[in-house]
């Protein structure tokens, strides 16, 4: 839509788009310690995941060294890592969470 000024020229409004936050996927990785019913919960807890869900990723970490529990802007999966991490070593468990780019 134009829009007239004082001096007789007209100004085209431009639209802007803004685009979408970029995303993270947070991951888990391997390791040969945490047990797996332990991965199980931090799954549950932190990703709402129901036990099924939870316990395929669980399988996908354990059989390739690594699987998505999420995808997210990059706040939520910052503070998503944090939390696993967290909890993991309150429980002397060696459990490791990174996040990448998605």
């Amino acid at each position: 839509m134009a829009t007239p000024t004082r001096e007789g020229t007209v100004l085209e409004t431009k639209k802007s788009r803004v685009k979408p936050p970029p995303l993270f996927k947070v991951l888990l990785l391997n390791d040969d310690y945490t047990p797996m019913e332990f991965v199980v919960v931090v799954l549950q807890s932190f990703f709402a995941l129901s036990r099924e869900k939870a316990t395929q990723i669980m399988l996908k970490v354990h059989r390739e060294g690594m699987g998505v529990c999420g995808v997210y802007p990059r706040d939520i999966a910052t503070t998503k890592v944090e939390q696993v991490v967290s909890y993991a070593r309150k429980h002397q468990h060696p459990l490791q969470c990174v996040m990448e780019e998605n």
